[in-house]
């Protein structure tokens, strides 16, 4: 049986939204976990030894596919002379190679996300007129997935059975397999109520789910991170101290809770929090 995804994802638009940290940390079917500090990729082995994997990547979100192959992009700006974005979709293999998917294209990533479900199914906000969530399926067929009141679709992830959760102008959101669309939780927040600024795209980072399907907000804008269960409540079940603030995460396969964490200095870190919570 093909392993499970481990996918986070990031979908913004525009330089200022791509100056912000990344939320891309993924684990292989062997136990090593990856993440970006947007400079370069890192390997964390099982045994601890922490290398780089990838050198020299302005990478914002990560996949990794069955064959424990990873995937990210590499974004540029040219400067102020062209005012040009660029960007290319690299994939380091199993073996340790590293090959292009797109090669060096002008521009945003708008036809290739980092959003997939286990049947290699791949999502992501188109945003026009009117923003939808498209579905490209293993044979390249393009579908409109969902269409709704969206207002500013950011962060997204996806279960492992093809549901979609995404922030949407703070307030978490879910779409179903098929299509429909319900909001889970208003503005997720520890602070009863929540600040009128829980609605910057920034408040919330990187999203997350357990096995049993709960959602995990990177709530960068209080230094915690939110367990979301299926009725909308919420709880605490990490905090970033010291100046730190979390982007992003996911639980290995020993059911550890891994934290990617930056810092007002733009340091990077991948934290461990045990399942005993030690």
């Amino acid at each position: 049986m093909k392993r499970l995804f481990f996918v986070l994802i990031l979908l913004s638009v525009g330089a200022t939204a791509r100056a912000h940290p990344g939320i891309g940390i993924v684990q292989d079917s062997r136990g090593n976990i990856f993440y970006t500090d947007a400079k370069q990729i890192w390997k964390i082995a099982p045994d601890g030894t922490k290398s780089i994997a990838v050198p020299n990547v302005h990478t914002h979100e990560l996949c990794i596919d069955a064959e424990d192959n990873l995937y990210g992009e590499h974004l540029w700006y040219e400067g102020d002379a062209t005012k040009k974005w660029g960007h290319r979709v690299w994939c380091l293999k199993r073996d340790g190679t590293i090959v292009d998917v797109f090669p060096a294209r002008e521009g945003f990533l708008k036809d290739y996300s980092f959003l997939r479900d286990r049947a290699g199914n791949m999502y992501w906000a188109d945003r026009g007129a009117q923003t939808i969530i498209k579905k490209r399926s293993p044979d390249g067929k393009i579908t409109i997935h969902a269409a709704a009141d969206f207002r500013d679709v950011g962060w997204m992830t996806a279960t492992f059975d093809g549901q979609i959760f995404l922030i949407d102008n703070g307030d978490l959101r879910r779409i179903t397999p098929d299509g429909k669309v319900t909001t889970v939780a208003v503005k997720p927040s520890e602070r009863k109520p929540p600040p009128a600024k829980a609605s910057n795209r920034y408040y919330h980072m990187g999203l997350w789910v357990d096995a049993t399907g709960n959602v995990y907000v990177a709530v960068a804008g209080e230094r915690l991170v939110l367990k979301v269960r299926a009725d909308g409540s919420s709880m605490v079940v990490a905090r970033s101290s010291g100046g730190w603030s979390p982007s992003g995460g996911l639980f290995d396969r020993d059911g550890n809770m891994w934290l990617l964490e930056f810092s007002a200095t733009n340091e990077v870190r991948a934290r461990r929090i045990k399942r005993n919570g030690l």
